[in-house]
């Protein structure tokens, strides 16, 4: 029973992070830069890989190293990409460890915030606050369904 609801959470965050490449993508080709565009594509068709590569102890991490590399790409070409870093939080708290997951999430968080503020020319309260509540919120609802899925295992 607790697992539809997890399993309906997940696929919220795939659909966000679709939402927000398909809104980066189409921002670029309005502004005639269909490289980057282009990229933004062969970004989600990489993250849509994802559901089929997790719980797999080499493959995940690898995969979420190719995710992150692209992304990094992107958001510096466009600030429109750098939003997409929030449902990767998502896929860190997912695919590794509580450890390497923590770390994973300071590191993508304060990249989405030099990378936000470097294309604003400065650095905004808005940048600062807002990438960290939301990586916060991410953090603790990921840590939920972690919780959920181990109880519903247990029964």
């Amino acid at each position: 029973m607790t697992d539809v609801p997890l399993r309906m959470l997940g696929w919220a965050v795939h659909v966000t992070a679709c939402g927000l490449l398909a809104i980066a993508v189409v921002g670029m080709l309005r502004e005639d830069r269909a490289g980057v565009a282009v990229g933004g594509v062969l970004l989600g068709l990489l993250y849509a890989v994802g559901p089929a590569v997790q719980g797999r102890a080499v493959v995940a991490p690898v995969w979420l190293g190719l995710v992150t590399g692209g992304w990094v790409v992107l958001a510096v070409a466009a600030p429109a990409f750098v939003w997409v870093a929030f449902p990767l939080l998502y896929a860190y708290l997912s695919v590794l460890p509580l450890w390497g997951a923590m770390f994973g999430v300071a590191v993508l968080t304060s990249a989405a915030i030099v990378a936000a503020a470097w294309h604003a020319g400065e650095l905004t309260t808005p940048l600062l606050v807002g990438p960290g509540v939301a990586a916060v919120v991410v953090t603790l609802l990921a840590l939920a369904c972690k919780a959920l899925r181990a109880e519903a295992d247990r029964e």
